[in-house]
């Protein structure tokens, strides 16, 4: 693992043997992986709970996930490319039972506490992310998910600009000021429009649909289902290494 940072030495100089790189990361995976409590770790003979957190809380400070993310997607430009003609973003609320920061009250779930995470996806490869409570507005969320992306953004051709399809949620003035200083053409439009437009003429594509296979992508990592990190850092942290599955995945460097 070439991105985690190095090893602190000890102050008193002599210590117990560290648990192994690859053994702290298949922990941490196991838990994204299952959603189990990481007090479940000792049971299955990785490593101990402690051990996985205290690595994860390093890696997480040393920015070593959103690194593996850059890396996934500087692999999938290489091997599939990434044109960036056409950019979606959408999120998907999940329920935060413990608090913490950028957490609200559920809107759809009799006022739960509740988060957000709005992905800006191209293909459906998740290329930005943001994290918000379930209160905040969808276009409040539009610059920070913009100037999330880890890597270096195509400059569009004067010929075809940037399109970036958008649900009625950012239907608003300071999104089109966003879109304007970001180089890209806001292409809001409603599902039902879009629905009816595909069955009028069959060579109609849905732009925008398909985002909705990233969220799916990533509720299939059972720890970021439910929000249990009180900590916006730990949260993000998950979510990073979930997007560098989904981009290795994709660039078939996986199988």
């Amino acid at each position: 693992m070439p991105l985690r940072p190095p090893r602190k030495p000890h102050p008193l100089g002599g210590h117990r043997p560290r648990v192994e790189a690859r053994q702290a990361r298949d922990a941490m995976f196991f838990v994204l992986r299952t959603g189990c409590q990481g007090k479940a770790l000792p049971e299955t003979d990785i490593c101990s709970s402690r051990s996985a957190h205290r690595r994860f809380q390093e890696w997480t400070a040393a920015g070593v996930f959103r690194a593996r993310l850059k890396s996934g997607l500087v692999a999938y430009e290489a091997l599939q490319g990434i044109d960036g003609e056409w950019l979606a973003r959408d999120g998907a609320m999940t329920q935060a039972p413990l608090g913490g920061k950028k957490v609200g009250q559920h809107p759809t779930d009799r006022g739960k506490l509740g988060a957000t995470r709005r992905l800006r996806t191209e293909g459906g490869m998740p290329i930005g992310l943001a994290v918000a409570g379930a209160q905040r507005h969808d276009f409040k969320r539009v610059r920070e998910t913009s100037e999330s992306i880890p890597v270096k953004r195509p400059a569009p051709p004067p010929a075809m600009p940037q399109g970036l399809g958008l649900d009625t949620g950012d239907d608003d003035d300071e999104v089109r000021d966003l879109r304007a200083a970001f180089g890209c053409t806001a292409h809001l439009r409603a599902r039902g429009e879009e629905a009816k437009a595909l069955k009028q003429d069959a060579g109609v594509r849905a732009r925008r649909w398909v985002v909705e296979r990233t969220p799916s992508g990533m509720n299939r990592f059972r720890r970021v289902l439910i929000r249990w990190d009180k900590k916006v850092c730990h949260y993000l942290g998950f979510l990073h290494v979930a997007c560098a599955y989904i981009t290795y995945k994709q660039s078939g460097l996986l199988g």
